[in-house]
């Protein structure tokens, strides 16, 4: 893809996905996720029902009558997007790619997070760490975090969630919201997401294909592994071959929910055919 191609890519995601927070999420957003804690605003007059905990003695001394402190909510945040850009992604049998939902996702929530004026940074991952961007405020930021998600291309095809995480835990000291993007079709990272959960509100969010769901009865057929790179002569007339591979399936699906709620994270699944919007903001009115 030339850069010209590139841009006007940019500038499409930019057009729809700005909208969408714009209007439907900003609000949303805001009060969803709590700021890192409380800041001094002002000291005024004691009023009945004040906390007596929050008279400023000092002030009470000076004037000759009770002030009290006032806090306010620290509102600046972090938001760092986790993106898995695995071989896997770029599977899709509908009206996009997994991967082309994902950026989307990604540049709404990160205009919903520009919106607050927050930071937002940039994690892409396979099973290493691809790409990292440090969390910063702005407009021009943010398009460069949506051009990565389109044209970075990955030097792995496998997934390893548990690398990420941790890497995630090592450059992230200070409390950030944190979306996790993923199919979730691996296991083995709860010890992980457990740590990170502690510091972090995390949220997995699953994008999925309905085709990945189960295997159609078409014969023995070519199977080409995203991940791997290996093709497998696979008969899909076999019952068993077919519930192995849902159970296989479903096992990776039950694993996602039980480990992010066991930890305290919050989860989304969608669809490439369904409304992400829906889901999105049906997640943040529940956090509400």
């Amino acid at each position: 893809m030339d850069t010209k191609e590139i841009l006007k890519k940019v500038r499409k995601i930019e057009i729809k996905t700005r909208r969408l927070s714009d209007h439907i999420f900003s609000g949303e957003y805001h009060t969803s996720f709590k700021g890192h804690g409380m800041t001094f605003s002002e000291v005024r007059q004691y009023q009945y029902g004040d906390d007596v905990r929050a008279i400023d003695w000092n002030v009470t001394a000076r004037y000759n009558e009770p002030f009290v402190k006032v806090f306010e909510e620290e509102r600046e945040l972090t938001m760092m997007l986790m993106v898995d850009i695995s071989g896997s992604e770029s599977f899709g049998t509908k009206n996009q790619l997994k991967r082309d939902m994902v950026t989307e996702i990604a540049a709404t929530l990160a205009f919903s997070a520009t919106q607050n004026n927050d930071k937002i940074g940039l994690l892409l991952f396979s099973d290493q760490i691809e790409l990292f961007i440090p969390p910063k405020k702005g407009k021009s930021h943010v398009l460069r975090i949506i051009r990565e998600l389109i044209e970075f291309e990955s030097k792995s095809k496998k997934t390893d969630l548990s690398q990420a995480l941790k890497y995630l835990s090592s450059v992230l000291k200070k409390k950030a919201i944190v979306f996790l993007i993923s199919d979730f079709m691996v296991k083995d990272y709860e010890h992980t997401l457990k740590i990170a959960s502690k510091r972090h509100d995390v949220t997995g969010i699953r994008v999925f294909d309905q085709r990945e769901e189960s295997i159609p009865n078409i014969g023995i057929v070519n199977m080409l592994d995203a991940e791997t790179g290996e093709t497998l002569l696979v008969d899909t007339t076999s019952k068993k071959v077919r519930m192995d591979y849902e159970k296989y399936y479903r096992e990776n699906v039950n694993y996602f929910k039980d480990i992010f709620s066991k930890c305290g994270a919050g989860t989304i699944s969608s669809r490439v055919d369904e409304s992400y919007v829906t889901k999105l903001l049906g997640y943040f009115k529940a956090r509400n």
